[in-house]
């Protein structure tokens, strides 16, 4: 996506770069502008092992950062590596595994953008008095307002619903204007090295699966499996190796159940046969951070209601439905596991309002 005139000519471009196709394209978007651009490449935590190192996490593995050098030296622009490694365990995992202890089920990309790339990266580039930080994501940024990518399967607004004005001013996402299949064109018409990595659906840290990470690093305690009635139908491993709404991986015969809540108290996995159970019409949120505008009262503007939308989790369908304070939010129709710790994110038509996390499902 073009600049604006007045930030053309010599503006200086940090580029995060993960070796992938989404953000060597977008490097390559802004050399072909005629801009100083700088390629990055970010280490994270890569885990612990019976006291070695694991050398695995998607975003930082050896291999990634080959990729992403290859493609610098390909568009013939300086390239750097930060090590963010102890930043990211203390702010994303050490959270993430926090809230799983205590029963919700977080989402660290959220956090990450917030915290790691749009927060320890930008300041960083701002220091090295660099005008802008760029990255892959599809997502578009109108003025001070954040946008939908227009790839719509692999829009990436729910993410980053933490950001503020004051770093939107400092972000580029060059990709944000097209859909996956035209970037992979760009990249052969860049001659990039066309990586076909492929797309990622787990946590970058995990490397298995979250409850195999969770039981590595968390102490849990087994207790009972009940129904609504209170009655005992088997034995959990650990609170939080559930969430809520999960089918599969119970343990139950005669089913299918699903998790309806959990009692921390008294270490109850609370299950159902009867999947509407689930669905709840009201949510309650919290950490409310507002793009456009910071105002609450005023992201539901006269007359358009009846048009916001909210998404409770990223591959979940947009709702309508209305905040009735400022921290709960009514929808038109019931939803399916509303999950504590999961965010909730508001639009008014391709416009990201602001989100929060969702701190309890009104039952």
């Amino acid at each position: 996506m073009p600049l604006q005139s007045s930030q053309t000519g010599t503006a200086k471009i940090i580029v995060a770069m993960s070796g992938g196709v989404d953000s060597s394209v977008a490097a390559a978007l802004l050399k072909k502008q005629g801009f100083d651009v700088t390629g990055v490449f970010m280490k994270f935590w890569l885990g612990l092992s019976t006291g070695l190192v694991e050398r695995w996490n998607r975003c930082c593995s050896s291999d990634a950062e080959k990729r992403a050098r290859a493609v610098a030296k390909i568009l013939k622009m300086p390239f750097y590596v930060f090590n963010f490694s102890k930043e990211f365990k203390k702010k994303i995992v050490d959270d993430f595994l926090k809230e799983y202890q205590v029963g919700r089920t977080p989402n660290p990309c959220v956090v990450c953008n917030k915290e790691i790339k749009f927060g320890l990266l930008l300041k960083k580039a701002l220091a090295l008095e660099a005008d802008f930080v760029a990255t892959g994501h599809y997502v578009r940024i109108k003025g001070d307002r954040l946008l939908k990518g227009k790839d719509k399967d692999k829009d990436q607004s729910y993410f980053l619903w933490q950001l503020s004005q004051k770093q939107l001013k400092h972000i580029l996402f060059p990709v944000g204007n097209y859909t996956k299949p035209e970037v992979r064109i760009l990249a052969k018409k860049f001659k990039l090295p066309f990586f076909e990595t492929p797309e990622s659906q787990e946590i970058c840290f995990v490397q298995n699966t979250t409850n195999e990470f969770l039981a590595r690093y968390l102490k849990q305690k087994p207790g009972s499996i009940v129904d609504l009635k209170g009655k005992v139908l088997g034995k959990h491993r650990g609170l939080a190796f559930y969430t809520l709404g999960q089918r599969k991986g119970i343990g139950l015969s005669g089913g299918p159940y699903f998790v309806l809540k959990k009692d921390l108290e008294k270490n109850l996995l609370i299950v159902t046969k009867n999947e509407k159970d689930l669905e709840q019409k009201e949510l309650r949120f919290k950490n409310a951070n507002w793009l456009s505008p910071k105002d609450p009262a005023k992201a539901w503007p006269t007359g358009q209601a009846g048009k916001i939308k909210a998404k409770i989790r990223y591959r979940a369908k947009l709702a309508s439905g209305k905040l009735v304070k400022p921290n709960k939010f009514v929808f038109d129709k019931p939803q399916c596991a509303i999950t504590p710790g999961q965010s909730v994110v508001f639009y008014l038509g391709e416009e990201l309002l602001g989100g929060g996390i969702i701190s309890n499902a009104v039952f």
